[in-house]
């Protein structure tokens, strides 16, 4: 069977309850095309193998943990990647088709996977994580909590978010400091933002950069000189939903 060292340099903490993997594993919904995250020692990845509908690929940085799950799940020695999720062509792990992606992902880089999510929201359809709890509840929070910002912005713009459970600390090996939690993202019906996309990210960036501030004050960089007499100028950025960031993309494209 062997072992695998959690490595801290990879923010590894291997899950070890069998019931909370099962219940990851069941939140998905959209079983086609399964990409695992950081498969570690194969806590999700036995439970993914049981679904025959799922063509299944592991994507894991770690050697040790590569040569584990090739030893230990020897049917899936084809569709194991030994490479970076950040740097990898997400198209071409399923010939261009859409897909689903779960896993148990480090913390120190859940939300640079969130941000390629993003980049590729027209193949990824579904998202099923464990993140840490604080990351999670802010990205499922709505505007006018404190815990809204850029990344509650972005991945609400194109996914529709549910906060499914909390996990203790005390199911990993090692254990983190803090508690976890596990959150869905689904694929909603918005092809695209109803204005220029790269001004709406940038606003919504500059925005919650100086989120103290007033929208009229924070966003001095974009629209220089120029005066915008509009509402949400005199609010901060945590007060605006998607749609309104999106209104306030085109007055301010109009200005600027």
């Amino acid at each position: 069977m062997g072992y695998v060292k959690p490595k801290k340099r990879l923010g590894q903490h291997f899950l070890t309850d069998e019931n909370i993997a099962y219940k990851i594993v069941n939140a998905l919904s959209k079983n086609n095309n399964v990409l695992e995250i950081g498969a570690g020692t194969g806590m999700l990845t036995k439970y993914l193998i049981d679904n025959k509908n799922i063509s299944l690929k592991l994507i894991e940085i770690d050697r040790e943990s590569v040569e584990y799950l090739a030893n230990n799940y020897p049917q899936l020695k084809d569709q194991i990647i030994e490479f970076d999720f950040l740097k990898i062509n997400i198209s071409d792990l399923f010939n261009n088709e859409s897909l689903s992606i779960i896993g148990n992902f480090p913390y120190n880089i859940s939300s640079q996977i969130f941000f390629k999510v993003i980049e590729n929201k027209n193949l990824v359809d579904e998202v099923v994580c464990m993140i840490q709890k604080e990351v999670a509840e802010r990205i499922a929070s709505s505007n006018g909590n404190k815990a809204y910002g850029i990344l509650s912005v972005f991945l609400q713009a194109f996914y529709d978010i549910e906060y499914l459970f909390t996990v203790s600390e005390t199911v990993f090996n090692p254990p983190p400091k803090v508690k976890s939690a596990v959150i869905k993202f689904t694929r909603n019906t918005r092809k695209e933002l109803d204005c220029n996309e790269k001004l709406f990210f940038k606003i919504v960036k500059v925005g919650f950069n100086q989120r103290r501030k007033m929208l009229r004050g924070s966003l001095k960089s974009i629209i220089g000189k120029n005066i915008i007499e509009h509402e949400f100028m005199t609010k901060r950025p945590e007060q605006l939903s998607v749609e309104q960031f999106i209104e306030l993309t085109n007055v301010i494209e109009e200005i600027i």
